[in-house]
């Protein structure tokens, strides 16, 4: 255990649990929100696969729903293995105490590498692309002391900035945060980096399925990762509009804390630094402003509640379908705009168990949509 980690928690998942929970997070319309709804549902993922074609019929698919094959997910298990990589689930202990408190955590997690790098607390440092030389240098300084007073550093693999914190944090430990499958690097020039990141006191991470070629939609994926595994995120030289940004914003979100470097206003690469700032960023002027600001941050427990655990027995959750006067309540009281769930369920006047299985429902035919801070809205039929 780390001096300034928390002594890992968790239970192990079998090898047959971890193959359910990869066939039912590779299965249509299941993401992570839903993941965790149905394992709290139906008590595990064999029992929601099983549900899972009903489930969208009574929401009103019109198509059949595909899940993933038992023999899709040992494919894809033993390439994960035979390229040295494995799977973490977020019950078990390997699993970032900090990521699975976030709304929508990934289940699932591939990683490679130095495995006791994610039970330490993090740091999260990202910038331009194109930064400049004393950006690059700066977010070095602050990566480096950071490794040296126990955090790892994540960023994202990305040119620039990124660059310059996972290699001055490489001896000390560093995580890279993906945004395709660990067998697609981006950009290809960055390739050397990683693999002396995962050879070396490093691991990369991704919650896309291996063999997954990373596109543009994927990189806030990744930027999410990046701010649920941190407890506060340090942003050096960005644009208005970047990838940064999203991080920063998410990290807001997620009750994280936001550092941000000034920079000229004459220069593009600072004016996202700036804004932040005029948002109530803390300013960083020296590496010490990021680690004292940590420090009470850095408590073993501090993140210590487990969430979508499965049961150690197979017990069924399953409740009987609502009847067609309740789902009828759910959908009216649902629409384009997106509301919160408990105001569904006082409106309704329904059990919280009636909604959420109508919720799942629609979810499962692909009618569902969620939004940031757990609120959802629903597609309406023609």
């Amino acid at each position: 255990m780390d001096a300034l980690g928390a002594r890992p928690k968790g239970v192990a998942l079998t090898d047959k649990q971890r193959i359910a929970w990869l066939r039912l997070i590779r299965s249509d319309n299941v993401g992570p929100a839903t993941f965790r709804d149905l394992i709290n549902h139906f008590g595990s993922a064999e029992a929601a696969l099983a549900m899972l074609p009903e489930l969208s019929a009574r929401g009103g698919a019109t198509r059949s729903i595909r899940i993933a094959s038992e023999a899709e997910a040992h494919r894809e298990l033993e390439a994960v293995q035979r390229f040295g990589a494995r799977f973490v689930g977020i019950g078990e202990p390997d699993y970032p105490q900090a990521l699975r408190q976030i709304d929508g955590a990934p289940p699932l997690l591939t990683v490679k590498g130095n495995l006791s790098v994610l039970n330490r607390p993090a740091v999260g440092i990202v910038g331009s692309r194109n930064a400049s030389i004393s950006g690059s240098k700066f977010a070095a300084m602050i990566a480096r002391d950071c490794g040296r007073a126990g955090y790892a550093v994540v960023s994202g693999l990305a040119r620039g900035i990124d660059t310059a914190a996972h290699r001055a944090s490489l001896d000390t430990g560093t995580i890279a945060a993906m945004a395709g499958g660990l067998d697609q690097p981006y950009p290809p020039e960055n390739v050397g980096l990683l693999e002396a990141i995962w050879n070396g006191n490093g691991l990369a991470v991704s919650e896309m399925p291996f063999g997954w070629e990373p596109r543009a939609r994927d990189f806030p994926r990744r930027n999410r990762l990046i701010a649920g595994i941190s407890l506060g995120v340090a942003v050096v030289e960005a644009a208005v509009r970047s990838g940064s940004l999203i991080t920063a914003r998410m990290a807001g979100e997620f009750g994280r804390l936001v550092f941000a470097v000034p920079g000229s206003p004459l220069d593009p690469r600072c004016h996202g630094t700036n804004g932040l700032l005029k948002e109530g960023a803390t300013i960083v002027t020296s590496p010490e402003d990021v680690v004292e600001a940590l420090t009470p941050l850095s408590q073993p427990d501090l993140f210590s509640r487990s969430s979508a655990e499965e049961p150690k027995r197979e017990d069924s959750r399953m409740s009987l379908p609502p009847d067609e006067t309740d789902r009828s309540l759910v959908i009216d009281a649902l629409g384009p705009t997106p509301v919160e769930v408990d105001d569904i369920i006082r409106h309704t006047g329904l059990s919280a168990s009636a909604v959420y299985l109508v919720l799942l429902e629609l979810d499962m035919a692909g009618r569902l949509h969620r939004h940031a801070g757990g609120l959802i809205s629903i597609s309406m039929l023609d």
